[in-house]
């Protein structure tokens, strides 16, 4: 296969402009845009099942239809960034939200609930793998690794924000005037700065050739063993997570018998570590390397995940947890700037590829550590999850590849 190299990043000759001043809070608020209907989904699911009379199990398919979606149409979109413009593709995404939010709002049955959510699904698809491709296409190498820090935290604080104000909302509206009043404003308002702060917007670095196929893209990035480590790794890396994003609340009211509005707390100290993670990540990549990083972290953040299952404390056990969600916020920074990287040319198809990754990352944490709680206790959950993450650790530190900190880079490396 020929191999090309990067010159736009290579040649000095190459001006490196950066875009507007809104170009990276419109990539950070589209971030946050996209998650209040499931934050809203977690909190009211029981107000939603009342709603329609179906079992709390039966409305947990409203999430579980949107996942698979979102990683069908992830691996679709890696076909449709070639071809389309990625600036084009977010702002429809972020266009899916607010239909989305609109329908859950006006639903009159329950099917109507689950095909409206759905396009949650297809927007989560679509926006954050665009968001950092932009990043990839617009910004210097040096600028790259903070600005997805900045956009991944931009998800993580829609969770500290909007968990505490959809409740109120839902206390004096209910679950619909909280669909109608938080989660369709938020992408509305998200939605017209993206189309403002994009619209003038051409990619400055490596970006699809005109003459390449939809399938050019998948067979890039499978071809190269880099890329599919950095892949695998974030499967791993994901699953890992779930201990904490989501068993780790039961576990803390199950196993020190704190009230529920004391778990919300813990949810919410989790979240705000997670995104000082994703803050600092980028300082921590450009000195070191997205490499090290995603290593010096994932492998900590396993260790946490295991050790805090198993401390009969629950000030020590909660520092654990948040240690866990701190490393867990600069790892995942750290390896979505590395898989960045992997495939220049095809950035967007990258990024698609790596959602449904992630995607099904969670999916594979949420089955494992369910059937390892029911089976054997918090324990075993965390212990088992906790080496998985430390597995991916190994995968990224023996497989992967940091382009950044080779002396020529070069496409499919």
């Amino acid at each position: 296969m020929e191999e090309l190299v990067n010159i736009s990043e290579s040649s000095p000759n190459i001006k490196k402009c950066s875009p507007g001043r809104l170009f990276l809070p419109s990539l950070i608020i589209s971030s946050f845009a996209v998650m209040p209907p499931g934050i809203l989904i977690g909190l009211l699911l029981i107000d939603i099942a009342l709603t329609f009379n179906v079992s709390v199990g039966i409305a947990g398919q409203i999430n579980t239809f949107s996942s698979i979606v979102a990683v069908i149409f992830a691996l679709f979109m890696g076909v449709l960034s070639v071809r389309f413009k990625h600036k084009s593709l977010l702002i429809m995404g972020l266009l899916f939200v607010s239909i989305s939010a609109l329908g859950c709002s006006l639903a009159s049955s329950f099917s109507f609930v689950l095909i409206s959510y759905s396009l949650t699904g297809l927007a989560t698809a679509m926006v954050m793998p665009m968001a950092f491709a932009l990043i990839g296409e617009h910004l210097p190498l040096e600028k790259r690794a903070n600005a997805v820090g900045w956009t991944t935290a931009g998800a993580s604080l829609s969770y500290a924000i909007g968990a505490p104000v959809i409740g109120l909302i839902a206390d004096s509206g209910g679950w619909r005037f909280a669909f109608l009043g938080f989660a369709m404003p938020i992408a509305i308002a998200s939605l017209l700065l993206a189309f403002i702060a994009l619209q003038f917007t051409s990619p400055k670095y490596q970006t699809s050739p005109s003459n390449a196929t939809y399938f050019e893209g998948f067979k890039r990035i499978l071809s190269s063993k880099s890329a599919t480590a950095c892949l695998a790794g974030n499967v791993l890396r994901m699953a890992s997570f779930m201990a904490i994003l989501l068993y780790g609340t039961s576990f803390f009211r199950e196993r020190f018998l704190i009230s529920t509005g004391s778990a919300s707390i813990v949810l919410l100290g989790s979240a705000l570590f997670y995104t000082l993670g994703s803050l600092i990540s980028g300082r921590l990549a450009n000195a070191f390397g997205s490499k090290l990083v995603v290593v010096l972290t994932a492998l900590p953040a396993g260790l946490f995940t295991i050790s805090f299952t198993y401390l009969p404390n629950f000030w020590l056990s909660l520092t654990l947890n948040y240690l866990g969600a701190c490393f867990f916020g600069t790892a995942a920074s750290a390896s979505i700037s590395l898989t960045l990287e992997q495939v220049p040319n095809f950035r967007g198809s990258m990024m698609s590829i790596n959602s449904a990754a992630q995607s099904l990352g969670s999916t594979l944490g949420a089955a494992i550590g369910g059937l390892a709680l029911d089976l054997y206790g918090y324990e075993v959950l965390g212990s088992i999850l906790g080496a998985i993450g430390i597995f991916a650790a190994i995968i990224f530190f023996f497989l992967a590849i940091d382009p950044t900190r080779t002396p020529r880079l070069r496409l499919g490396a």
